[in-house]
């Protein structure tokens, strides 16, 4: 299941279409019948989420909590258990997106749907520290976004 969670007020954002684009997503990975959260944040929640959970004190875009920790990208979710069934939570900060929009050339609709296979990427074990894993990574991210 899909929970999406709106406490942010700034922007407005469709909530639907989210919930859409990420079950595309998750049906595209095979995962459809897996939970994921997404919490739409304010820039000083995503801030305070950022300096607690990354020693990074300021605004992101996006923060991304798997619920395998150890998956490694490409490997698939093995649930022992319901609980297993999880991806994990995304919080985004849509005021944060649509201040940065100038930076990526895109819509602030496009820019979300970049943002939401991003952070699903992330849940799934991909991560862009080395080069050679932002190859992996980006090919992924573009194989989801044309399903978009």
């Amino acid at each position: 299941m899909i929970t999406i969670r709106n406490t942010q007020r700034k922007i407005s954002i469709d909530v639907e279409k989210l919930h859409q684009d990420a079950q595309v997503i998750l049906n595209a990975l095979r995962y459809h019948d897996y939970d994921l959260g997404i919490w739409l944040a304010s820039d000083i929640r995503i801030r305070a989420y950022n300096r607690d959970y990354r020693n990074k004190d300021k605004v992101t875009d996006i923060l991304s909590f798997p619920y395998h920790t150890e998956l490694k990208a490409g490997e698939r979710i093995v649930p022992r258990s319901p609980e297993d069934r999880n991806l994990g939570d995304l919080i985004i900060a849509p005021s944060y997106v649509h201040h940065d929009l100038a930076r990526w050339n895109q819509s602030f609709e496009k820019r979300m749907q970049v943002l939401l296979v991003h952070g699903i990427c992330h849940l799934l074990g991909y991560d862009h520290i080395k080069d050679e894993d932002y190859k992996v990574m980006k090919r992924k991210e573009t194989t989801l976004l044309k399903k978009l």
